[in-house]
């Protein structure tokens, strides 16, 4: 009997008898294009196949390492975010069904805690699971924790088995990749993997709780490279919505709601000079906005613009779906101290590390709140970190480039990473000229 003329599968233990395709062998030869069975070769007959499939569905669910993360699927999953309105969530999602329906490159899901890149991670690896495809999906943390292990005399399996079972994964998914470079040997081990896997080209998700940019160099680059990542970047829920930072977040007033690129007027009423100043801040800030990238420094008298064109950014990357933090001074730094009080909901560490490694910052009215030596420290800690970090920042200044402490002064001149504009437009709102703003010393 051919093998293209067996009917529905009919185990012998079910029928009471042997099965008549394979007459209880179990095994069948496949049929030749020919039309006559191929002898050379056998395969498991239809009265096993469904008990194979499930033993190799097991298989590769114990392969996957998903454990209870079985449960997150597309099907449960919230196209628009666990919010509901995150457009930066609904093209992440449709990225990762993309990607579950053809794996290929790398997709780059970063964001904070509870934005739901697991759950699209997990959902590309039951998809995967589901057509009978292999996935190692793994945290970073336990991946470690496996490669220590191999170390130990009663390991079951070696260190050289482990780490190129991991390099090798016809599709890995890495989930957390985020503080798990506290040695030397855990951020080497993570790089050889990451490292294999971009130079061969294969398929790899990986989630992130850091902003790319703090990450080292080389790490960075691979993440990043346009020739093979798609990358996301997932936003969390927003202070003004009762998140970590409260009330402070103040780009939902209405007055800062307004000012955006669509609503800039250009100021016939000025000198050729000064209109051709404010033109240029206008580009450059739209430019930042369109992809930001280094620091972005805005310098003049109060009421000629520069507010506006800093919460023109920030709107500008809200519709886009991207994380844009809008922050006044004086009131982070009051916000900071209130949080060393007994009844604060939020601890000083978190509200300050969240202000530091937000992926876009923007500063507004800096300088003159710094009245205390504490003050001093905590913008200087702020503008060092994102420094050094790499991280997008645009600041407002009413003060003299001259007036600003030295070390604040050394990093927002650096040509290497910001970009100064003095605005020299008067006060729009009372039509009265302010001071002339001198150059730098």
């Amino acid at each position: 009997m051919k093998d293209g003329d067996k009917g529905a599968p009919l185990p012998a233990e079910e029928a009471g008898e042997a099965c008549p395709i394979c007459r209880g062998a179990g095994f069948v030869h496949p049929t030749l294009p020919s039309g006559p069975p191929d002898f050379s070769r056998i395969e498991p007959c239809r009265c096993v196949k469904p008990g194979r499939q499930r033993e190799r569905h097991a298989r590769l669910e114990a392969y996957s390492n998903l454990g209870p993360l079985t449960r997150l699927t597309f099907e449960n999953l919230n196209p628009q975010g666990r919010r509901g309105d995150s457009p930066a969530f609904a093209r992440a999602a449709e990225a990762a069904r993309a990607f579950a329906t053809e794996p290929k490159g790398w997709l780059v899901l970063a964001g904070p805690s509870g934005t739901g890149k697991t759950h699209l991670a997990a959902a590309i690896a039951n998809q995967l699971l589901g057509r009978g495809e292999p996935v190692l999906f793994v945290s970073v943390a336990q991946l470690l924790d496996h490669l220590r292990s191999t170390f130990s005399p009663d390991s079951p399996v070696s260190y050289d088995q482990l780490l190129p079972q991991v390099k090798a994964a016809p599709l890995l998914i890495l989930d957390d990749l985020g503080g798990h470079f506290a040695t030397p040997w855990a951020g080497d081990k993570l790089f050889q993997v990451i490292d294999h896997r971009y130079q061969a080209r294969l398929p790899t998700v990986i989630t992130t709780r850091l902003a790319l940019s703090r990450l080292e160099e080389p790490l960075r680059q691979r993440l990043t490279d346009p020739s093979l990542c798609q990358v996301f970047h997932l936003e969390g829920e927003r202070p003004t919505r009762g998140g970590l930072l409260g009330g402070l977040e103040v780009l939902e007033q209405p007055r800062l709601k307004r000012m955006t690129f669509a609503t800039w007027k250009r100021r016939q009423d000025l000198p050729p000079d000064q209109q051709l100043v404010l033109n240029v801040a206008y580009r450059e800030a739209k430019k930042f906005a369109e992809g930001p990238e280094g620091w972005l420094v805005f310098a003049g008298t109060n009421g000629c613009g520069k507010t506006h064109l800093a919460a023109a950014i920030a709107n500008y990357r809200r519709q886009k779906g991207e994380p844009a933090l809008f922050l006044v001074v004086g009131d982070l730094l009051d916000y900071l101290r209130r949080t060393f009080s007994p009844d604060s909901l939020v601890s000083y560490d978190e509200a300050f590390e969240t202000v530091k490694q937000t992926p876009l910052l923007i500063l507004d009215d800096f300088g003159e709140q710094a009245s205390t030596p504490w003050a001093h420290d905590k913008l200087y800690q702020l503008l060092n970190y994102r420094y050094n970090a790499e991280i997008p920042l645009v600041i407002t200044t009413s003060l003299h480039l001259d007036q600003i402490e030295t070390r604040y002064l050394s990093r927002i001149l650096d040509k290497t990473t910001s970009l100064v504009i003095h605005i020299t437009a008067p006060d729009y709102r009372i039509g009265r000229e302010g001071p002339e703003l001198r150059p730098p010393r």
